[in-house]
């Protein structure tokens, strides 16, 4: 009798270390738990950019304004009847040579 308590603690405790330590074991089962939350995180950023992308859709087919605005801001298109003015930002960089050169000028011309 002792000899087969013996044998079955011996084999529970050698499939118990094959669970913890080996192949399929509890390791891996926490890593692929930790890919799917990651999946899911991905999973639903991706359903609300998608969502977002069907409401522009929806609005691009159904309003003019929202065709005229991405004519205007993605290709640049302007009606017959407008004047497009384009600002541009310069660089405090750029700012100073010409400075200077104004400067140069103003005191040759006294």
């Amino acid at each position: 009798m002792r000899l087969l308590t013996l044998c079955v603690l011996s084999l529970l405790l050698a499939l118990q270390y094959r669970l913890w330590t080996g192949d399929n074991g509890m390791s891996e089962l926490r890593s692929l738990q930790q890919d799917i939350e990651r999946q899911e995180q991905t999973n639903q950023q991706l359903a609300q950019r998608n969502q977002l992308l069907q409401a522009d859709i929806v609005d691009l087919r159904n309003a003019q304004e929202a065709v005229e605005e991405r004519a205007r801001n993605e290709l640049g298109l302007v009606k017959a009847d407008e004047t497009f003015f384009r600002l541009v930002r310069i660089d405090a960089e750029a700012v100073e040579p010409i400075q200077t050169q104004v400067d140069y000028q103003r005191s040759s011309a006294n």
